[in-house]
């Protein structure tokens, strides 16, 4: 297979699951554009993987085929397009190898537990699934220095995962997960038939505060990575946060009510806030966010 055709399948799967991530990285030049598409399969192979309906022990088993394919890429299977389209973009960016051994290590963890006692532990699962992702990503980005960028898009990376979580409570709790700190969730007396039932008292809303204040935060923390990116890369950042922002905004007036349908933008909504942000880069404003504790 071509890399070019393995670039473009990559890209079909990016447009087809991921159309926020989709709609953020249309401002890159080319090859940067591909190089995410790459990156972005590869998660979604994994993550599929740790999602699906196969036993544990089966769904562990495929995680340790994808980390042993991370070491043979010079010899993909000609049929590949994703490891194909991964082995151009790590030769042509320096994406760390480490970060999508991260990945595969927080999706072990999805296979092997459902519950975390604590905001740190589940803080420790959102760096592994979605800090590192940032932190490929930002490789591609190409920052003035990396050094420096990298605890910045694990910040954004984590504030993304959290709005996930917040948005997907209903969704995980229907597979057996919960990925609210399960201290937090006894602080605010919020039980798991609470979940199951959709219960919105002065205790979730509460919680959801909680959640809410935080993912703020890590995006506020992270917006110093715009200070390393060139404009379109930036832009690239502002309207994927942007989009977030506006998804943690719907999320909120709604009064946290994730149950009854899955929060969303609209498309028209989507695309001002891409205008937002080439306004916001033209003139070197980081998006606006209102901050809360980072804790």
């Amino acid at each position: 297979m071509r890399v070019a055709d393995a670039y473009a399948a990559c890209g079909e799967i990016t447009r087809r699951e991921a159309r926020n991530f989709a709609l953020g990285i249309m401002v890159l030049p080319r090859p940067k554009r591909e190089a995410l598409t790459a990156l972005y399969a590869f998660a979604r192979r994994v993550d599929d993987i740790a999602d699906g309906a196969d036993p544990p022990a089966v769904r562990a088993a495929a995680l340790a085929v994808v980390r042993d394919s991370l070491d043979t890429l010079p010899r993909v299977p000609a049929g590949d397009p994703v490891l194909i389209a991964l082995r151009d973009a790590m030769v042509r960016y320096p994406i760390p190898r480490g970060s999508l051994l991260a990945l595969l290590d927080g999706a072990q963890w999805d296979v092997e537990r459902s519950r975390y006692e604590t905001w740190s532990e589940l803080r420790a699962y959102c760096l592994r699934v979605a800090g590192a992702v940032g932190v490929a990503c930002t490789a591609v980005y190409g920052p003035t220095d990396l050094t420096r960028a990298v605890p910045l898009a694990e910040l954004l990376g984590i504030a993304l995962q959290q709005i996930n979580i917040m948005r997907d409570v209903r969704e995980d709790w229907l597979m057996g997960r919960v990925y609210l700190p399960q201290d937090e969730l006894a602080h605010h007396g919020v039980t798991e038939e609470d979940l199951a039932a959709g219960t919105l008292d002065a205790g979730w809303r509460e919680l959801m505060e909680l959640q809410a204040n935080r993912a703020r935060a890590h995006l506020v923390g992270g917006f110093g990575l715009l200070d390393l990116l060139d404009a379109r890369s930036s832009l690239c950042v502002r309207t994927l946060a942007g989009v977030y922002s506006g998804l943690l905004d719907e999320i909120e007036q709604c009064g946290f009510d994730v149950f009854s349908a899955r929060a969303g933008i609209s498309t028209g909504a989507k695309l001002r806030v891409a205008g937002v942000g080439i306004i916001g880069a033209l003139a070197g404003r980081a998006p606006r966010v209102v901050q809360g504790p980072l804790a």
